[in-house]
């Protein structure tokens, strides 16, 4: 069994990087980094403007590291802060103007390489993957909130 465990969490762990790079080695041309394509595309995901702390929490990062991507971000004019009316000490994140044709470009690429790489897969197997990976994430969270 630690066998075919090892083999699984090196082949996830694998599977994160080498997906990362090819999304990376695709998008080279947007002059992103990865770290701040992925905050414009989670960003884009909410139904309303997010607070500083909302946004580092759906990235999984920390407020510091997003700041910096955010400061990064606004200089590119691609992101605006504004002050919340209910919590003076929060910041709003609002995307700017020429954010939304480069996030349409990033969903188009990422949609690209997401059919290419589950190409052959039925979907009764990623139905069983996502499962696994569920009870996996499950125990994760049991384990760090020990």
């Amino acid at each position: 069994m630690y066998a075919e465990q090892h083999r699984f969490a090196m082949q996830l762990a694998q599977l994160s990087r080498g997906w990362r790079a090819e999304l990376d080695r695709r998008l080279a041309d947007l002059g992103l980094s990865q770290a701040r394509w992925l905050v414009l595309l989670h960003l884009a995901r909410f139904d309303h403007s997010p607070t500083q702390r909302e946004l580092a929490q759906s990235v999984a990062v920390e407020g510091p590291t997003l700041a910096r991507l955010l400061d990064g971000l606004e200089a590119q004019g691609l992101i605006h802060r504004q002050a919340s009316l209910e919590d003076r000490r929060a910041k709003l994140i609002l995307l700017g103007a020429p954010a939304r044709p480069l996030i349409e470009r990033i969903e188009a690429i990422s949609t690209q390489v997401r059919e290419e790489l589950f190409d052959g897969i039925p979907e009764e197997d990623l139905r069983k993957c996502q499962q696994v990976h569920a009870r996996i994430l499950a125990n994760l969270n049991k384990t760090r909130a020990l």
